[in-house]
């Protein structure tokens, strides 16, 4: 599969043949178990101060009138310490024993992956995930080995502007309130995804990138199913150096 490698004017330089991980068939169930493991083996442990809830209280025995499975604290007939009692413990709360880790195999770990890297290479599923872009580009997008040398922020807009991608900046860059408890706890707002730039060494590259809306900056060795599929759905808009794309055609199967 052949795709157009662009300079930074937005002109055709020539082509290049993908690696042969961009034809590895779409297997979003692969896909969803290896994001999830990456999800959960981040989740700190957490949960409930020892003896939350356990006030001092004692049932009242038989012959009061009143169940005697309930505890009451002190001589009033208010009940405690049980799920069912007003400041009661919880049924069965979260506890920190509980093991949050999920292993993978390395071979699905990979072909999910392989699988990820396929679908930026698919503009129907890269149009379907909501991305805005050129649709005369060809996908993923491979620009020059120049873009990176780019370390201003006004150079990668207009840069990205030239290639037909910045629209996608603009969209990733509208606020969204997160429906939900989530807003009151430090999470008000939900950040969309935009562009994946994928280069041979990301040094002076990432100070131009890395405060645009969504977009994320990494070298080709440190792609993962996460990273190009990010919420488990696959198709994400890519940019591939000419340098990385040679990175990713010397991996292992």
């Amino acid at each position: 599969m052949k795709v157009n490698v662009y300079t930074l004017e937005g002109g055709v330089k020539g082509q290049v043949d993908l690696p042969k991980f961009f034809e590895y068939p779409y297997r979003p169930d692969l896909i969803k178990r290896a994001v999830r493991v990456f999800q959960l083996n981040r989740v700190q442990p957490h949960g409930v101060k020892y003896r939350a809830g356990m006030k001092v209280a004692e049932s009242w025995g038989p012959g009061r009138g009143a169940s005697k499975m309930v505890p009451r604290i002190g001589e009033s007939s208010r009940g405690g310490n049980i799920p069912n009692t007003r400041g009661g413990r919880a049924g069965h709360p979260p506890t920190t024993k509980k093991v949050w880790k999920r292993d993978i195999n390395k071979k699905e770990r990979r072909l999910a992956k392989y699988s990820a890297l396929s679908a930026t290479a698919n503009k129907a599923m890269v149009v379907a995930r909501g991305h805005k872009f050129n649709v005369e580009l060809t996908l993923p997008v491979v620009v020059e080995d120049r873009f990176e040398e780019i370390s201003k922020v006004k150079d990668a807009i207009e840069v990205l502007k030239k290639l037909g991608v910045y629209d996608d900046i603009v969209r990733a860059s509208v606020k969204r309130v997160r429906a939900g408890h989530g807003k009151m706890r430090g999470r008000r707002y939900k950040k969309k995804k935009s562009l994946l730039i994928v280069v041979n060494n990301k040094d002076n590259v990432l100070k131009g990138f890395k405060n645009l809306p969504g977009v994320d900056v990494v070298r080709a060795s440190e792609l993962n199913a996460e990273i190009l599929a990010p919420g488990t759905h696959a198709g994400r808009l890519a940019i591939f150096t000419e340098g990385a794309i040679e990175q990713v055609r010397g991996w292992k199967e």
